[in-house]
């Protein structure tokens, strides 16, 4: 049986929370109103990265001219995240204005998550939903984003209300995502919205890749790139979805396809027969790139096949 609690214990944790609640809000509104001013995105994040890590002394030493060590100067140096380098910052289709916003907020963002604060989740939830009104093309309301989530670009993302992406989850927008209202993505799922032609891997094509209301994406499984998976459907763990998912419908395997219709949902529901139909083609997004760009090959690979 537990321990009974006093009432004097009870009363000094609600003081504790109210305390805790207090400076948290203030911190909230806060950094919310800086992101929101016009003061330089790079200024506000190195600062607020500086305090969450807890370095302003040995940040204001260094600034003053003190002595500091190689290590601790690149670790100060690398809060700035004018000093950043993401791998998306290579991809020639990008918006380069957008960008460049998105990625100061992507690094506070990553950042954030390498803080013990990161671990408390009543404040970690509501720090990231705040920075999500900043990074995201938009976010509805009641949104929980748990730790370690990564995204491509942030401001191709268009979020619903009452959506939760929990752990290690990756949302790629090179193209476009848009997640609808009371979605659930489970931990170490991936969400693409790009993919690599199989002959020229340096030859990229940009998807719309939609997951609508109500839809579940379950542990460990992949949405491809130009995919809808429809309303209150679920792709099953550890499954990838190369082709639609009907409403209703639940999908599992690799590549996935339809098993069954959701209990009580017969009736308005795609019978089975043929459901998972191939329709990336119709949510392709053309775009430019600058001419004379050099093409990056990690690979060195000869893509000529044999005559």
């Amino acid at each position: 049986m537990s321990p009974r609690l006093s009432p004097g214990y009870d009363k000094a944790a609600r003081l504790v929370a109210t305390y805790a609640e207090g400076g948290l809000r203030e911190f909230l509104a806060e950094v919310d109103d800086r992101l929101s001013s016009d003061e330089d995105t790079c200024d506000v994040v190195e600062d607020v990265l500086i305090d969450l890590h807890g370095d302003r002394e040995a940040y204001e030493r260094w600034q003053d001219g003190g002595d500091v060590s190689p290590a601790e100067r690149v670790r100060l140096q690398g809060y700035d995240p004018c000093n950043a380098t993401l791998e998306s910052e290579y991809y020639a289709e990008k918006d380069e204005d957008r960008f460049t916003e998105s990625k100061y907020l992507q690094w506070l963002w990553r950042q954030f998550d390498a803080t013990p604060m990161a671990d408390n989740v009543e404040f970690a939830l509501r720090f990231r939903r705040m920075l999500a009104d900043h990074l995201f093309a938009s976010c509805g309301e009641n949104c929980r984003f748990f730790k370690n989530i990564s995204v491509t670009y942030g401001h191709n993302i268009e979020i619903g209300d009452n959506v939760v992406v929990h752990d290690d989850v990756h949302l790629d927008d090179r193209g476009k995502l848009t997640i609808g209202d009371r979605v659930s993505i489970s931990d170490d799922a991936h969400v693409y919205s790009h993919d690599h032609d199989a002959v020229d891997q340096t030859h990229v094509d940009n998807y719309h890749t939609i997951i609508e209301d109500d839809a579940r994406i379950t542990y460990d499984s992949m949405v491809r790139a130009g995919v809808r998976v429809g309303e209150n459907a679920i792709l099953a763990a550890k499954s990838i979805a190369g082709k639609d998912v009907p409403a209703h419908h639940i999908a599992a395997g690799t590549p996935a396809t339809s098993i069954a219709v959701k209990d009580g949902w017969e009736s308005v529901a795609d019978p089975l027969e043929d459901a998972n139909v191939d329709r990336r083609e119709q949510r392709q997004i053309p775009y430019e790139v600058p001419e004379g760009l050099d093409v990056f090959d990690e690979f060195g690979r000869d893509r000529s096949p044999p005559e």
